[in-house]
């Protein structure tokens, strides 16, 4: 059994069908319970593989080294705050931080909620799970960086909107850069939560699928 989940052609399929071919499905009209059981079982055998070849560390869990990367993460973020505010400001101005005008508390949960549910067992699978479990199956380390950035858009094909799929892709270049330099799940979840926490704030949630205020 383990020498076939480790086998090369084993791991590549493993990877076209679970990042690629799922969220394509998942994408399509068919039956919620479908959907939720597909989800399940994949992350069901994510789980397995993880424990069964003990893909990661507590260390790569919770390392941080805020010292060596951070002016890097400032940059991107300044560079993120002054585009979305400029996009914002031009054409939707009506909706700029109408989150925080209009249900504060609203905002503070989804901030919360986010970061804690959505922004770190994503980094976990997306980052740790699929660096550790894929990275020797690729010779040529740019094509499968090139690779880890493409899925994390695909995974979001079921909102069926444009806008999630270029803010996606551009995360997934970010946090993919981010967690080869770093080897930090928690160092790439705060940046990840950084902007999407703030594309909320500032009034993208709407765009986004983020819930809004009514």
């Amino acid at each position: 059994m383990t020498h076939l989940l480790e086998h090369s052609n084993y791991k590549k399929l493993e990877l076209a069908v679970l990042f690629i071919l799922v969220p394509i499905i998942l994408g399509l009209n068919i039956e919620a319970y479908l959907k939720i059981i597909m989800v399940f079982l994949g992350l069901g055998y994510c789980i397995f593989v993880s424990i069964k070849l003990k893909l990661i560390t507590n260390k790569e869990l919770f390392k941080i080294d805020f010292k060596k990367h951070i002016k890097r993460i400032i940059v991107s973020f300044t560079g993120v705050i002054i585009a979305s505010f400029l996009l914002m400001y031009f054409l939707h101005p009506n909706d700029l931080f109408v989150v925080i005008k209009n249900n504060p508390t609203l905002w503070v949960i989804v901030l919360l909620f986010y970061a804690m549910f959505s922004v770190y067992p994503q980094e976990l699978l997306y980052r740790s799970f699929f660096f550790n479990r894929y990275k020797n199956a690729f010779k040529n380390m740019n094509y499968f960086l090139l690779i880890n950035i493409l899925v994390f858009p695909i995974a979001h094909l079921f909102f069926n909107n444009l806008m999630v799929l270029l803010v996606t892709l551009i995360g997934g270049i970010l946090f993919t850069l981010t967690y080869h330099k770093t080897k930090s799940v928690l160092f790439t979840s705060i940046e990840h939560a950084l902007y999407g926490n703030w594309l909320f704030t500032i009034g993208m949630g709407e765009m986004l699928a983020f819930p809004m205020p009514s």
